[in-house]
């Protein structure tokens, strides 16, 4: 273990040079007005996505920690970053000295601008680039600091793009359309059910500036940002028709001809990318209505308009792109099945070859990443596989790389995060196994982090129920000998689209836009356990909402559960079996016997046999080996 350290605090990044070029920054009229007493570098690009492009990783420039959420903030004296339970232990890691971690969701750590309050002399400027702090994440701020006698202050030049050398370019990929069969409605059907809502809210213009949202108005799908399949735009959706921001590189005929096709009646035009602010004041200038934006529209952009005219809340089109349509519903299901095939490919594989040959996380996660590519319309990774053994595993979102790559042995614990990309469906799935003896308190913390994913998998609950309501059901087992995990339980997926995706989902957290449960919308089910330093736990599945049957109807509310739409076995020899009620043992005989049901005719056609052996052994009712039948 204590090499594991060593090795790890080797690569932390050295960022004392960095941080004194930024606070020079800081003081020069050539970049800021007046001097700036903090600097705050968020995670997001200018669309608040959650992945990002090379040319937008400014934070992990600046401090060193490559996780997706964290919020870095330098002043003179200090350099502080922000992030959740996902990622304590790999900043830690991979930030040097100069840095603090500031631990959210511990009792007792500041929020940041309590912090800056607290820490700033009176009358201090904090600066940002407004293209990458959200007006949701703006306005409280801006109040916060100004109550203490400080500035919020927008900085167009962003300083660290000024210090960073070699950045890589903006990516500029072709956009490709995605047909009828795979999206199920085109996009004048959705055009119209916007304007149902834009009416109702008397909006004049609506002003999309999510990728995934754009990619899903108009059935396009592009390559801009690794595993999400989005290209760089915005989009302005007039009563009339909308207009398209994007770079002329990345239009096409065959995009024309999809847009031309699809739009029907409504009318279209295409911009460069760079034309959406100038755009947006002129359509603006003399509205009538409201502009509406959705609050993680960047503030550079809401601030373009007057304060009357601007209505800033969830999009009609999140909320379309969150209830999944029958074609989509269709499609994603396919798509599980198809990757169900790939998951038991490879974990048939591994345990069969782990003796035999040298597979480590790096190679293994290759692997799987090749028997993904044998399945039908696979489109790539939705995102880095966590290909994770022991310690490495009790790093939440470990990413596996040659520099700390280790062997996957018969001795620990290994822990696998992976998801593909197809045209029809977007995966996501976790399985933890062990192919020696693992220990009792491993085997315990399994059983009950198994316990509270089926918990949540029988859930039945009231339609329109917000997911946070869910969270506390999957980690009570945890809870009552003392442990917890630091993530969600549950996170919204798209339709070949991004692998996480809101506005629902199942956490600790309160959640400001999630507009209720419904039929139709997909979430993943995954609690966890992670010992620091010694091994990490996960079962994931996703999961489609769908209606329960009950035998009462509280006010005709209606009542919702879930249907798993995952494949693949749950290793049952790291199950403490006496742990399990007879409904636990009855739920994963039955997900089992379905994995059988749907997995085997398709292993039979395709010849892999022995896929199928390792299927139906993995699989064995638990009953049966309860009874020393196996």
């Amino acid at each position: 273990m204590r090499t594991h350290l060593l090795t790890v605090m080797t690569q932390a990044k050295p960022t004392t040079s960095l941080l004194k070029q930024l606070r020079e920054l800081m003081q020069n009229p050539r970049y800021v007005a007046s001097p700036l007493s903090a600097y705050i570098v968020p995670s997001n690009d200018a669309h608040n996505s959650e992945y990002l492009a090379e040319c937008d990783k400014r934070r992990a420039f600046i401090c060193g920690f490559t996780g997706s959420a964290g919020t870095a903030i330098v002043t003179h004296d200090y350099a502080c970053m922000w992030t959740d339970g996902r990622y304590y232990l790999q900043a830690s890691e991979e930030m040097d000295s100069n840095w603090t971690l500031m631990k959210e969701g511990i009792p007792g750590t500041p929020t940041q601008g309590d912090w800056l309050s607290r820490n700033l002399p009176t009358g201090s400027k904090v600066g940002v680039d407004p293209n990458l702090l959200t007006y949701s994440k703006w306005m409280p701020l801006k109040s916060e600091l100004e109550i203490a006698g400080h500035k919020l202050i927008p900085v167009e030049q962003n300083l660290v793009d000024v210090i960073w050398e070699d950045k890589p370019d903006v990516p500029c990929n072709p956009v490709k359309p995605l047909g009828i069969e795979f999206t199920g409605q085109s996009i004048y059907e959705k055009f119209q059910k916007v304007q149902e809502q834009m009416q109702d809210k008397n909006a004049s213009v609506l002003v999309l500036t999510a990728l995934d949202e754009i990619a899903y108005f108009l059935n396009l799908r592009g390559c801009d940002i690794e595993y999400n399949p989005v290209f760089f735009s915005y989009v302005l959706i007039t009563r009339t028709g909308y207009i398209l921001f994007v770079d002329p590189q990345k239009y096409s005929p065959e995009v024309e001809q999809h847009l031309s096709k699809e739009t029907g009646t409504a009318t279209f035009e295409i911009r460069n990318y760079n034309e959406v602010i100038p755009s947006i004041r002129a359509i603006t200038e003399n509205m009538e209505g409201f502009a509406w934006f959705s609050e993680n529209s960047a503030y550079a952009l809401t601030n373009l308009v007057q304060s009357k005219h601007l209505l800033t809340e969830i999009t009609p089109i999140a909320l379309m792109k969150a209830v999944k349509n029958p074609t989509e519903i269709r499609g994603m299901k396919n798509a599980h099945v198809r990757d169900g095939i790939a998951l038991c490919s490879y974990f048939s594989w591994l345990e069969k070859s782990i003796d035999k040959e040298e597979i480590t996380e790096v190679s293994g996660a290759e692997k799987l990443a090749e028997f993904r590519a044998l399945q039908k319309d696979f489109m790539g990774p939705s995102f880095t596989t966590i290909s994770s053994v022991g310690p490495h595993a009790a790093i939440i979102h470990y990413q596996p790389d040659k520099a700390k790559d280790i062997r996957i042995t018969r001795d620990s614990v290994y822990l696998c995060d992976s998801g593909g990309q197809y045209k029809d469906g977007t995966t996501d799935v976790t399985r933890t196994f062990h192919f020696g003896t693992p220990t009792t308190f491993e085997k315990e913390c399994y059983t009950r982090v198994l316990k509270g994913q089926i918990q949540i998998a029988r859930m039945v609950f009231p339609s329109k129920v917000k997911g946070n309501c869910l969270d506390s059901f999957a980690r009570q087992y945890l809870w009552e000998v003392g442990l917890d995990y630091g993530h969600g339980t549950g996170h919204g997926i798209g339709a070949y689209l991004n692998v996480h995706e809101g506005p629902m989902g199942v956490s600790w957290r309160y959640i400001a836009d999630d507009p209720g449960l419904e039929c139709g919308m997909f979430l993943s089910n995954e609690p966890g356990y992670y010992e620091d330093g010694k091994f990490g736990l996960r079962i994931e599945d996703i999961v489609l909402i769908v209606d329960a049957q009950t035998p009462y109807n509280f006010n005709s509310r209606g009542f919702l559960t879930f249907e798993t739409v995952t494949l693949a076995p749950i290793q049952t020899k790291m199950i403490l079996v006496e742990m399990l009620t007879e409904d636990e043992i009855s739920h994963l005989n039955s997900y089992h016997q379905k994995c059988r049901d749907v997995l085997g005719p398709i292993l039979d056609e395709q010849g892999l046999l022995e896929v199928k052996e390792w299927l139906w052994k993995e699989t064995q009712p638990i009953s049966d080996r309860m009874l020393g039948l196996v």
